[in-house]
C-alpha cells in the first residue's frame, strides 16, 4: 500500500521484476502471535484503528474515512474479521471528518513484528474502486527510507491479480525502481486464500497458498537505502476506496458495500526476530 501520494501512472506502480516460483510452508509450531477472530469483537489489545489522516485526507488521493471501532466498518462475523467499505458520509457524526463520501477501516498491530513467517487467510472484494491490502511499515520512519513490505494488494478494476512489492529509498515506485511480482488468482474474490510472507535477514519471499511468487534478496549495493528491512514492522490490514491506483477507473457505487474478510492472522517469529516498543500508529 503505497505510503505517500502516488507519483507515477499505474504502469509503473506494479512490478514483475522479481518473480519466483518456490515452495513455502508455514511452521507447524504454535504461532508467536495470532488472531483467529473467534471472539465477539475485535481485540483492541492486539489491534488499533489508524485514523490519523482522516481530517486532512489519506495518501494516494484515497477517498475513504477510516472509522475507529465502528462495527459498520470493522467487526467479527462468524469467526471472520470483516473490513467493510461503504458509500456514506459521516458529516456531523464524527469530529475528524474530512469531507469523505466513503467509510472503511484500517487495522494495525499494536506491536511490531520482525523476521519470521506470516500468514493471512483472506477473501478479497472485487468491486471497481476497491483497494484491499495487507502490508507492513515501521513506526517513526520517513517513507520510503524505512521500507515497506506489501504482502498482498489488489485493485478492483483489475480483479484477481495479486501484487507483492517492496519499497525502499533506492527501490520505489516514485523512481520506477520498485521490486515486485504479480500473479493471477481467479478465485481471490470468491474463496479464502493464504497470503504468506517469509521474512529473513537476507531475503523476503511472498506467496499464496504455499507457493512463493516473489523473492527479493539483500544483494544490491546501497546499504539501508537498498535493504532497510532490519527492524520490526507493524502489520496493517485495510480496505481503501479509490485513490491514484485503486480509483483509476472510477468507483462502482452500486457494488457497495464491499468487504475484505480475514479468517486469521498468524506469525511465527524466527530466533533473530528482534523486539521493539508498542506502536502508537504507523508512520507514513
Amino acid at each position: 500500500m503505497f505510503a505517500i501520494l502516488a507519483l507515477a501512472m499505474q504502469s509503473t506502480l506494479s512490478a514483475t521484476n522479481v518473480s519466483a516460483d518456490v515452495p513455502m510452508a508455514a511452521p507447524t509450531t504454535k504461532p508467536s502471535f495470532a488472531d483467529e477472530f473467534d471472539g465477539p469483537r475485535i481485540d483492541t489489545a492486539k489491534w488499533l484503528f489508524d485514523t490519523h489522516r482522516n481530517r486532512q485526507g489519506w495518501y494516494n488521493n484515497e477517498l475513504q474515512y477510516y472509522a475507529d471501532g465502528r462495527p459498520e466498518n470493522a467487526r467479527i462475523e462468524k469467526g471472520v474479521l470483516a473490513i467493510e467499505a461503504r458509500r456514506e458520509s459521516l458529516e456531523g457524526k464524527v469530529s475528524d471528518w474530512g469531507k469523505q463520501a466513503y467509510t472503511s477501516a484500517k487495522l494495525v498491530t499494536r506491536k511490531p513484528y520482525g523476521y519470521g513467517f506470516y500468514e493471512i487467510r483472506a477473501k478479497l472484494p472485487c468491486g471497481r474502486g476497491m483497494w484491499p491490502a495487507t502490508w507492513m511499515l515501521p513506526t517513526g520512519e520517513k517513507w520510503p527510507d524505512g521500507g515497506e513490505i506489501d504482502i498482498m494488494e489488489m485493485v478492483g478494476w483489475d480483479a484477481n491479480v495479486i501484487h507483492a512489492t517492496l519499497h525502499t529509498a533506492a527501490f520505489n515506485h516514485a523512481k520506477g525502481t520498485q521490486r515486485g511480482a504479480q500473479v493471477k488468482l481467479p478465485t481471490a474474490c470468491t474463496q479464502f486464500h493464504t497470503y504468506q510472507l517469509d521474512w529473513r535477514p537476507d531475503s523476503i519471499t511472498v506467496g499464496i497458498d504455499g507457493r512463493g511468487h516473489m523473492r527479493v534478496k539483500d544483494d544490491q549495493p546501497g546499504g539501508a537505502a537498498a535493504w532497510p528491512f532490519t527492524r520490526p514492522y507493524e502489520l496493517i490490514l485495510n480496505l481503501a476506496v479509490g485513490g491514484d491506483w485503486g480509483g483509476q477507473k472510477g468507483i462502482d457505487d452500486a457494488a457497495l458495500p464491499q468487504r475484505m474478510q480475514i479468517d486469521y492472522v498468524r506469525y511465527w517469529a524466527s530466533a533473530d526476530a528482534g523486539s521493539r516498543a508498542p506502536a502508537t500508529r504507523p508512520a507514513e
